[in-house]
């Protein structure tokens, strides 16, 4: 069975981690010039590599994906979207109520969407 990770394309390594490991509470488990890595408690590693690494190669534009952090209830996406606007993250979609429930998406350095949601029932 594969076991997929999450790998995010970013400008400034350092940069992200710095705002990932204040997101997560966490320090990364590797941390190079050009690559970050943070080890989740779902088994999950969430990275950062740098479109600059000499071995970097990606045809790809854009962000055509989100990163999305489940929470338990609606109080909690709204405690995540006052206490990230709180942080002055920047935000993309403010709350909302969609056909899932309540909801908000953030933007990371580079501009990748981060939504908070909860899971589907």
């Amino acid at each position: 069975m594969l076991s997929p990770n999450l790998i995010l394309y970013v400008n400034d390594p350092a940069r992200s981690a710095v705002f990932y490991t204040d997101l997560f509470g966490r320090e990364p488990v590797a941390s190079f010039p050009t690559y970050v890595a943070f080890a989740l408690e779902n088994g999950l590693t969430f990275s950062l590599w740098s479109t600059a690494a000499r071995d970097f190669v990606s045809s790809g534009t854009g962000h055509r994906s989100e990163v999305a952090f489940m929470v338990r209830n609606d109080a909690e996406v709204e405690r995540l979207y006052d206490g990230w606007r709180g942080q002055g993250i920047t935000i993309e979609q403010e709350l909302k109520t969609a056909v899932f429930g309540r909801t908000f998406v953030a933007l990371d350095p580079d501009g990748h969407r981060l939504r908070v949601c909860r899971p589907d029932d």
